[in-house]
């Protein structure tokens, strides 16, 4: 089989190319991954290994082909300052937190919608569906160009069309306008979110990045959840409902420039390419090459490993198929939620809009508890395990995942049945809390373990992941209003508690056989 027959395979093969979380395909793991590739003896080529073979049928070292300079070498990511590197995982979770929360912001503008362009309700809501939408489509596009151009390009190319798309919506004179407009920002904003994980991979080694994966995710959480609230005083204010979309763009504006400033290109691969161009043409010799430049993109890998293999693996993974259920059920609650609370605090409660948003920031302070308990776990049994056994096990993911699963449905039923007007706010708002809670731990180390598990395919894993996850995100709100009306606040948000309560086993039953069903798999190389 040829090197271009592996990269274009359906089916595991022993040589073929690790891939990285949530962005785009990378470099072998380095000494101290998690991941490790297990070859059979011969099964890669010296040519692979960057060697020649002389006439002799002997190999000689590849004088031209360009790597590190050592496990210490300065321009190699990991090598970074920690300083610096922190410097960077933050701005890139800042532009996450900018893309997410123009996902929600809208949502406050839907009653003003239905009104001001004589829209059904359903109609105004694909404000927000839309945008979500486009979640699912942008990373086929930005999954290819961050493996072929490096991190970098695509995510500020992405980021910075994301920010002009916020224009036709501020402007818009009809209903159409907005809703290509959301979907096409949604479609552009897609790019942090498809190659963050990535570059966060490029930066740290195993444990670091359990932490720096949790500034990622309380962006990615608190983004929509921060959304409403602004968005709510801003639609009610004299500035109108398009201001929502004029503060986005100031907000990508700003965390965008930063963004540029601060962040490099953090792709190993990308960088000794660049390098090898370098060495070029500085010295004219033409046979200067790294791997990369080696191993070209086609049109078939693109079909069979970006759009293929991920609906593959989830068909034929009941550990990838059941986490990306559960996942995707907790991503649509959230999107959910924006547009539950204005019935219960503004319809009933009778609060303001701009008030009837500020329950969420109990929903941030569950995000940061659950952040928080995400990183006790990993200082101290995920740490410890690792430790021992020198590698990741995955099942160590999942403490902190059946904690979350267990406090969604006790906050759900909380908050449904003390919604009652009569009742003080109080007990209400708390339940969001842990509601919060619910939401980010089980979702966030439900991620976690399938990087873990499906290590060299668990970009393939994320993409039909986030693919279908944003699908449940742009359907839920569009019959949010009808279920909470027709059944109320109290039993269409039990409703949602019980098939919580459904979800339950999902991390139990894999805590107890995860290692047994993995063994099985042939996507699941750390069963080995």
């Amino acid at each position: 089989m040829t090197a271009a027959d592996r990269s274009t395979s359906l089916t595991p093969t022993p040589s073929e190319r690790s891939e990285t979380i949530m962005g785009s395909r990378a470099e072998t793991p380095q000494k101290g991954e998690e991941y490790h590739q297990e070859v059979p003896s011969g099964a890669m080529s010296d040519v692979e290994k960057g060697d020649k073979i002389n006439d002799a049928g002997q190999t000689s070292p590849d004088r031209f082909l360009v790597e590190f300079d050592g496990p210490s070498d300065p321009g190699n990511p990991k090598n970074w300052t920690q300083k610096r590197r922190w410097a960077i995982t933050v701005a890139m979770g800042l532009m996450v937190f900018t893309v997410t929360f123009a996902s929600s912001i809208f949502s406050v503008n839907i009653g003003v919608i239905t009104q001001i362009f004589n829209v059904d309700l359903v109609t105004a809501t694909l404000g927000v569906a839309l945008f979500v939408l486009g979640f699912c489509f942008g990373p086929i596009a930005f999954g290819p160009m961050s493996e072929v151009l490096g991190r970098k390009p695509p995510l500020m190319f992405g980021f910075a069309l994301f920010a002009v798309f916020q224009i036709p919506v501020a402007l818009a004179q009809n209903i159409a306008t907005i809703c290509v407009g959301r979907f096409l920002g949604g479609f552009f904003a897609s790019a942090p979110l498809a190659v963050v994980g990535g570059a966060l991979a490029d930066l740290w080694d195993p444990i670091p990045r359990a932490y720096a994966i949790c500034v990622f995710a309380t962006g990615g959480f608190a983004g929509p959840v921060a959304g409403p609230i602004a968005g709510g005083y801003i639609t009610e204010s004299y500035l109108g409902w398009r201001w929502t979309s004029w503060i986005t763009l100031i907000m990508a504006g700003l965390t965008g420039t930063v963004g540029y400033l601060v962040i490099p290109e953090t792709s190993a691969a990308r960088i000794l390419q660049l390098r090898a161009a370098k060495l070029r043409k500085e010295t004219g010799e033409s046979a200067y090459h790294s791997k990369a430049d080696d191993q070209k993109l086609t049109l078939s890998t693109v079909v069979n490993v970006y759009l293929l293999r991920p609906f593959i693996m989830f068909v034929q993974e009941p550990i990838l198929a059941l986490v990306t259920a559960y996942m995707s059920f907790l991503y649509g609650i959230v999107y959910l939620l924006f547009e539950a609370f204005p019935v219960s605090f503004h319809e009933e409660r009778g609060w303001s809009l701009g008030n009837s948003q500020l329950p969420f920031g109990a929903f941030i302070v569950g995000i940061v508890m659950g952040a928080g308990l995400i990183a006790f776990s990993t200082a101290t049994n995920f740490t410890k395990s690792f430790k021992k056994h020198g590698k990741s096990i995955p099942e160590e993911r999942l403490p902190p995942m059946i904690v979350g699963a267990v406090a969604l449905p006790v906050g759900l039923f909380w908050f449904a049945w003390t919604s009652n007007p009569n009742i003080t706010w109080v007990p209400q708002v708390l339940s969001v809390a842990l509601i919060g809670l619910g939401c980010m731990v089980p979702f966030w180390q439900g991620l976690s373990y399938l990087i873990d598990c499906y290590g060299f395919y668990s970009n393939s894993a994320i993409a039909v992941n986030t693919f279908i996850r944003s699908f449940a995100g742009a359907f839920f709100p569009l019959f949010t209003h009808a279920m909470y009306h027709n059944l109320g606040v109290p039993w269409a948000t039990s409703l949602l508690g019980f098939l919580c309560v459904a979800f339950l086993p999902v991390p139990v039953l894999f805590y107890i056989y995860g290692a047994k069903i993995r063994a099985k798999s042939k996507w699941a190389p750390t069963a080995s």
